[in-house]
Formats: C-alpha cells, sequence, structure tokens
C-alpha cells in the first residue's frame, strides 16, 4: 500500500512548552481556534501514525486513500448539501453551518496558524479528515459549541483518535472552565460521559461521512451507534445563557474602531 513503508517517517515532535504557552493564549480567549491547533500539533507524536495505520487495514479507509478523497469538498458545497434530503443529515450539517454563522474552510484557516511538518500524502489526506469533521461530529453527537460543549466533543474525538493534546486540552479545560461556568453545571460528568459515548460508538476516523450525509439524521447515528449525551442535554440550556452572556461582554470588551 502506498505510503505503508513511510508510516513511521516524519512523527511529529512532541513541544509542550509550545503547549503551554498556547494554553496560556486560549485561557485568554477561548474563541482564538488556532491556539487550538498549536497544543494538539505540539502534543501529537505518534499518536496519529499509528491511528493512520489502523485507517489503512480497515476497507472504507483504503477506499478513501485509494480515491484521494477530499472530505472539504463536500463540505463545502452548500449547494450539494442542500440539494439533500429534509431530515438528512447533510441538511442538518448546512443548518449548523448556518446557524453558528461557520463554514467548513473556516478550520482550515485557523489550522494554519500550527506549523506543521512535511508529512506524506496518505498521513496529509487523514488528519485533513479529521479536522474537517469536527463540525460533522458536533452535529452527530449533539454537542453544542458552548465550552462544556466543546469540551465533550474534545472528549468523544479522543476516544477515537488517542491523541495526548486532545487529552491535555479536555484536563486542563475542564479545571479551568468549571469555575467560570454556571453553579452546579456537572463538567466531570458531562465529559466523562461524552467519552465513554465516543468508546461505545463506531470508529468515527474511518467513518464514510460523504455516505452518511446523504442518510436520515437518525439513521446515521444508528448506524455509528451513537449515544444520546443525557447530561450534556439536561444543562444545555443553561450554557447556551452562559455562552451567550460571555459574547456580549465579549463584544463589550472590544476596542472601538478609530
Amino acid at each position: 500500500m502506498q505510503g505503508q513503508t513511510q508510516q513511521s517517517a516524519n512523527a511529529p515532535r512532541i513541544q509542550p512548552l509550545v503547549a503551554l504557552r498556547a494554553l496560556r493564549a486560549i485561557f485568554r480567549d477561548k474563541e482564538d481556534t488556532g491556539q487550538v491547533f498549536r497544543i494538539v500539533n505540539a502534543l501529537t507524536g505518534k499518536s496519529l501514525i499509528k491511528r493512520l495505520d489502523r485507517f489503512r487495514n480497515v476497507p472504507v479507509g483504503r477506499q478513501i486513500l485509494a480515491e484521494n478523497r477530499q472530505l472539504l469538498s463536500t463540505l463545502s458545497d452548500r449547494k450539494y448539501l442542500a440539494s439533500l434530503p429534509e431530515g438528512s443529515y447533510g441538511r442538518a450539517y448546512l443548518k449548523f453551518l448556518e446557524t453558528e454563522g461557520l463554514s467548513a474552510e473556516g478550520l482550515i484557516e485557523a489550522s494554519k496558524e500550527a506549523p506543521r511538518t512535511q508529512q506524506q500524502a496518505d498521513y496529509e489526506l487523514f488528519t485533513s479528515r479529521l479536522r474537517d469533521s469536527h463540525d460533522l461530529q458536533h452535529v452527530l453527537t449533539g454537542y453544542g459549541r458552548n465550552t462544556l460543549g466543546e469540551l465533550s466533543v474534545l472528549a468523544f474525538s479522543y476516544a477515537h483518535t488517542r491523541n495526548p493534546g486532545i487529552g491535555f486540552l479536555v484536563i486542563t479545560g475542564m479545571f479551568k472552565f468549571r469555575k467560570e461556568m454556571p453553579k452546579g453545571i456537572p463538567v466531570f460528568r458531562a465529559v466523562w460521559e461524552a467519552y465513554r459515548n465516543g468508546v461505545k460508538s463506531a470508529w468515527l476516523p474511518a467513518a464514510d461521512w460523504e455516505a452518511l450525509l446523504k442518510l436520515p439524521m437518525a439513521e446515521a447515528r444508528r448506524v455509528l451507534n451513537i449515544a444520546e449525551p443525557v447530561i450534556y442535554k439536561g444543562v444545555e440550556p443553561r450554557m447556551k445563557e452562559a455562552e451567550a452572556e460571555y459574547q456580549r461582554m465579549r463584544a463589550g470588551h472590544s476596542p472601538q474602531p478609530a
């Protein structure tokens, strides 16, 4: 298989100081998504090379690599997503983008802030799919883009990637933002539930996202064995209120144009 002999080449060097500097930056401004990529890249090490080996050994992974299939091409085609049936996963994803004011390309721009070593083509395609599927996982799992929702999606993702950078973000984020969340929010229990749901689900790095987008939302969740985030859903309204308040405060402290 193409790239098999290079699977251990160019393993990203672990850079703890880079990760710590990025962590301080994101604690100052949790909207600074680029720092998330800095942390993940700084601590990834060989973890994703190991996941790529697994990807190569499942039929859908081999097919995606053979076709050089770029997930972003599908996710950025809003006309195609809008043509999918009402109630489909693809339409739910499109609604998520529109509601949140996002674009499929947005994560690419944020990821450019984190320098990366040159890698073989298979590795680049695999890690790009992981990056580009982040918002797909929000829609699939039911976790919102508030602080607890993001931590939960990362915990869910860690169960699949075992990336130390993601694990580091989850652990430090739980302790940091627990103090800032509304009183009584079960941060640790919600994040632990997300991790457990990730362990029980199908292995998402090898998900055929392009095919799943055509399915009804409930069917896509059934195929991938995605459990309901019971603890998170119980506190989501309070998290939305807290997030709205944070955004109002952030806007109020924004520098005024000259």
